[in-house]
């Protein structure tokens, strides 16, 4: 029922910049929680960043003043600005939202793919 859809991935050089957006088929105010995940090659999923209603903001070490993840709720949207791209971050970016009144994590999107590469 809920359609949540990843766009922007691509192939850059290391240092290059990537918007990641994910718009979703609700509306944001009946979701308390963004997260991107990402699955790199040969690795499980990982949490890369998470921003949940009221401003909070989490991030894993690796991406930590390189990566900025956003919500624009009036356009049922949410970012993950990636800069200065290290071949590391390659992988699949997942976006995930968390309805409010859940605890997980339940509507997915398919994923966008990331290649960081000379």
């Amino acid at each position: 029922q809920v359609q949540v859809m990843e766009s922007g991935g691509g192939s850059v050089q290391p240092g290059g910049s990537l918007r990641l957006s994910c718009v979703a088929s609700l509306t944001f105010r009946d979701i308390n929680a963004v997260a991107w995940y990402r699955r790199a090659p040969g690795k499980q999923r990982e949490l890369v960043a998470a921003t949940i209603r009221g401003g909070n903001t989490d991030y894993i070490d690796s991406v930590k003043g390189r990566f900025t993840i956003s919500r624009d709720d009036a356009k049922n949207t949410a970012y993950l600005q990636m800069n200065g791209l290290k071949p590391e971050d390659t992988g699949v970016y997942y976006c995930a939202l968390r309805p409010i009144f859940r605890t997980t994590f339940d509507h997915w999107g398919q994923g966008t793919p990331v290649t960081v590469s000379s």
